[in-house]
């Protein structure tokens, strides 16, 4: 059934055409993925079928005038204010917000304190967000890059709640996983105009990919076709301007010498209006995806050892993040850091860092270490300024070398010349990166890097990160990112760190064993036990005490031994 017709939108700022054309449907249980490039106006999309934006020209016409969308914005739209407010107002029922939060592992919200309510980390506030948003009741919900800061518990529930929700969803992300989960058509805008793709971000990019060839090898073909009837035309033209210098030298049978050119002009012409039709006709070369470069510096010193933990411990106003935690980290190592929201990961690279102090034990930091940090905060750039006026104080040579690097990271010059303010969050991000590669550097420190960056984005920054000689720290919750990348992991796990010696993809198979293992155990432990209490039952009468408690034990036993077999 149809939810919503979108036909013709159109929407421009002053002389930027961000939305040229805009048509798709949204039906009542459909799950679309909204994609494209940082910039490509999916947000802004997004802000006109809420209704939060206006549109300079077309139409939207909903099955019903009831429609009532809900719209989840990204974590950076929100500050602190949104949410004390939202959780200390007594005279709002927030029952069901506090439950899907404590889904999420925020337990005990409504207790929080003041204080602790205004340093939710970016992943906190996401939570907070999807258990306000889940619980509305609406017919379309709009996801703005929901998986941004959210760990894997998180993640893991919003698929589960997505695919068990009755709603309409229109999801903008750039998290391939989360697409692939949980996505059934995708919408992809590029130039202002949207295609769709049935099927999850795959099966689009692979459809994407063999249009992609299909057409070329059309153009191809279409060029050699060109080529042989200019080729035939040549080949005519000359024989004509023979034909007609020497008719009038031919003794006798001129007139027959003469009929023959014209005859051959014909031809000419006849080819060349082929010619004509054929370019008319054309067809177009298809468009490549635009090259986005990444190319970090490293700078290789001797010495194995980098970092060592000793008894490390950590807490933030009542709560415990780690303590007695011993690791270290060598030279060279590509190392992940894994754990959920609020455990701790981002406050221990300040500790690297030196931006905040041990409660106890010891962090060591070689001294030869030179950290390049990308931050989570993309906001930290003075959006007042343009890139232009942020470097016209450097030398030439480093203006020179940034506005290259820029432009080979799909920053325009006229990107160049905006406010920061006006650029869309991934190419802030891009813009970070470029500065923090002009760093001279061995240690690498990236915290959620693939945050807001596109999908094409995303896959050139993996390529440059895996050739990347350096160390490296990565925190993060891209699982694709994480199982290319990293060699070693350091896990948040019940209040402590602890090092694990292979990467994120060996680590996940090894779990998967374990917990199949463990399975298997605990589904033998039940079936001898079921296999006693049915011994047991034969000795008793139904109207026995015994027999009730052991018929009890029988039915939660069954019960446990179909979850485990889930």
């Amino acid at each position: 059934m149809l939810l919503m017709r979108i036909r013709n939108i159109k929407k421009d700022y002053g002389l930027n055409e961000v939305l040229k054309d805009v048509n798709f449907d949204i039906k009542k249980d459909s799950i679309l993925g909204l994609v494209g490039l940082n910039g490509a106006g999916k947000t802004t999309l997004a802000k006109i079928i809420s209704g939060i934006e206006t549109y300079d020209s077309g139409s939207i016409e909903c099955y019903s005038q009831k429609i009532k969308v809900g719209y989840l914005k990204q974590s950076t739209e929100f500050n602190d204010n949104n949410f004390s407010q939202m959780l200390l107002d007594k005279n709002k029922d927030l029952g069901q917000v506090f439950e899907t939060s404590s889904l999420l592992g925020l337990k005990k919200l409504n207790q929080w304190s003041y204080e602790r309510i205004n340093n939710l980390s970016g992943g906190e506030k996401t939570k907070i967000s999807l258990a306000e948003v889940f619980n509305e009741n609406s017919d379309l919900l709009i996801l703005d890059e929901p998986t941004n800061h959210l760990d894997y518990m998180g993640i893991d529930w919003l698929i589960e709640e997505i695919k068990k929700c009755s709603k309409a969803l229109l999801i903008i992300s750039h998290d391939r996983f989360f697409l692939d989960q949980v996505t059934d058509e995708i919408v992809e805008l590029e130039d202002g105009v949207v295609r769709t793709y049935h099927g999850n971000y795959s099966q689009y990019r692979k459809t994407k990919e063999d249009n992609y060839l299909n057409q070329l090898h059309q153009y191809k073909e279409h060029k050699k076709r060109e080529r042989h009837i200019d080729e035939e035309i040549n080949r005519l033209k000359k024989w004509s301007h023979i034909g007609h210098r020497d008719s009038t030298k031919k003794e006798g049978f001129k007139e027959y010498w003469r009929m023959k050119v014209k005859k051959k002009d014909i031809q000419i012409k006849s080819a060349i209006k082929r010619l004509e039709k054929l370019k008319e006709e054309g067809i177009e070369k298809p468009k490549e995806e635009s090259k986005v470069l990444f190319e970090f510096v490293s700078e290789s010193k001797a010495g194995k050892g980098l970092l060592t933990a000793k008894n490390l411990s950590k807490s933030f106003f009542d709560k415990t993040l780690f303590k007695d935690s011993d690791f270290y980290i060598k030279r060279g190592e590509k190392v992940g850091l894994i754990g959920i929201n609020g455990c701790g990961k981002t406050t221990l690279i300040k500790m690297i860092l030196r931006q905040v102090q041990a409660d106890k034990g010891e962090l060591w930091v070689s001294d030869s270490a030179k950290i390049a940090y990308l931050s989570q905060d993309v906001l930290d750039l003075d959006d007042s300024k343009s890139v232009e006026e942020i470097i016209k104080h450097k030398d030439k040579t480093y203006q020179t070398k940034i506005r290259t690097m820029l432009a080979s990271s799909g920053i325009t010059s006229k990107m160049i010349r905006q406010k920061i303010s006006s650029l869309s969050l991934g190419e802030r991000t891009r813009i970070k990166l470029v500065f923090l590669i002009l760093q001279e550097n061995n240690v690498l420190i990236l915290d959620e890097p693939t945050n807001h960056l596109d999908l094409h984005s995303r896959e050139r920054l993996e390529e440059t990160l895996d050739a990347y000689t350096g160390t490296m720290l990565i925190a993060s919750h891209d699982r694709y990112l994480l199982e290319k990348i990293t060699d070693k992991l350091l896990i948040f796990e019940d209040e402590k760190i602890i090092r694990i010696e292979c990467g994120y993809k060996a680590y996940k198979d090894r779990e998967k064993k374990v917990t199949k293992d463990q399975k298997a155990y605990e589904l033998m432990i039940i079936q001898n036990r079921i296999t006693y209490i049915l011994g047991e039952l034969s000795k008793y009468k139904e109207t026995d005490q015994m027999y009730f408690q052991l018929d009890q034990e029988f039915k939660d036993l069954i019960n446990k031994k179909k979850e485990l077999l889930k």
